[in-house]
């Protein structure tokens, strides 16, 4: 454990420039004393680094050296680079900076992890559609997330209806090639669809955001509520279990097999959607192939759809 807290102690002298033993023991949850050692052991380990005594003292790298060590594991660094090495094909910027990971790792771990960059790459685009781009309003949103600085939108809502507001900027996430920004506002967080604002003008004034938020918590919550609201109603139905699979393809995670089969070998199955309606739609192209037991307003939007096809093509036959 001495050797990685070590790392530590050089990593943090090299991002802070000066630290005193106290910062280092906070920081590294050890006491004082044993702080005081690890940056007397690197010393003497010939590391250049040395103490400053009096009042805003401490301890730095001499000259404001910096050391190459990363800290990584080879294993560590294949799996670092495997993970950035396709991302950095989106811009220059992205491929320099993994250049310059690849020469701060060990002379022995640099093949392997130049390899792992190379060896997936990610192609977004659907078969024949056009290459797409990350949309000009990402990148000023995201400068602005980065840079901590409250936006003022001009944003469309799903009525079309324009309006203006300041929000602090939190982060964005891109979910099935449509990008969302969540941010604080006067009435709390909210999530913009990035493609319904119209104008986002970043500001000098200082954006605020909660301590304990991380985006990856915020987002799961935003996902949650969004998929409670897209199962509001749901259906029971029976169905042979070879199509199971197609129909858990078109619910995705609102369809939920059950145990068991009734006489006929069909499996039990309840499927999930917004309204009655919306179930009725998906169902009503399996025709007898599904048999719905509950509820019953998705039995009668299912009569009625069949009644309405019925009689527009009673002539067909």
């Amino acid at each position: 454990m001495r050797a990685d807290r070590l790392i530590a102690v050089l990593l943090l002298m090299q991002s802070r420039g000066r630290v005193t033993a106290a910062e280092l023991a906070a920081e590294l949850e050890v006491s004082v004393a044993t702080a005081r050692r690890d940056l007397e052991a690197l010393s003497a380990a010939g590391v250049p680094v040395y103490p400053q005594p009096g009042r805003g003292g401490g301890w730095s790298l001499l000259g404001g050296a910096r050391t190459d060590l990363s800290g990584l594991s080879a294993t560590e660094a294949q799996a670092l680079f495997l993970l950035v090495g396709p991302a950095a094909a989106a811009s220059d910027e992205a491929r320099a900076a993994l250049r310059k990971l690849v020469r701060a790792l060990p002379r022995t771990f640099r093949a392997d992890a130049e390899a792992a960059a190379s060896a997936t790459m990610i192609d977004p685009t659907r078969w024949g559609e056009r290459d797409r781009s990350r949309p000009e309003m990402v990148d000023r949103l995201q400068a602005a997330v980065v840079r901590r600085r409250k936006v003022r939108l001009t944003y469309a809502g799903r009525t079309r209806e324009r309006t203006e507001r300041l929000v602090d900027p939190w982060g964005l996430v891109d979910k099935d090639e449509v990008w969302y920004l969540l941010a604080g506002t006067e009435r709390g967080r909210r999530t913009f669809r990035v493609d319904r604002i119209v104008e986002a003008e970043p500001t000098d004034e200082p954006a605020e955001r909660p301590d304990d938020f991380t985006l990856a918590a915020a987002w799961q919550e935003v996902v949650g509520e969004v998929e409670r609201r897209r199962s509001r109603t749901w259906a029971t139905v029976l169905i042979e279990a070879r199509f199971v699979p197609v129909l858990r393809d078109h619910f995705g995670r609102h369809c939920e097999v059950g145990h068991g089969s009734d006489e006929r070998g069909r499996a039990t199955v309840r499927v999930g959607a917004p309204t009655p309606l919306d179930i009725a739609r998906q169902l009503a192209g399996w025709g007898a192939l599904v048999e719905v037991l509950e509820p019953a307003p998705v039995r009668a939007e299912l009569a009625r759809i069949g009644a309405e096809l019925a009689a527009r093509y009673a002539d067909a036959s």
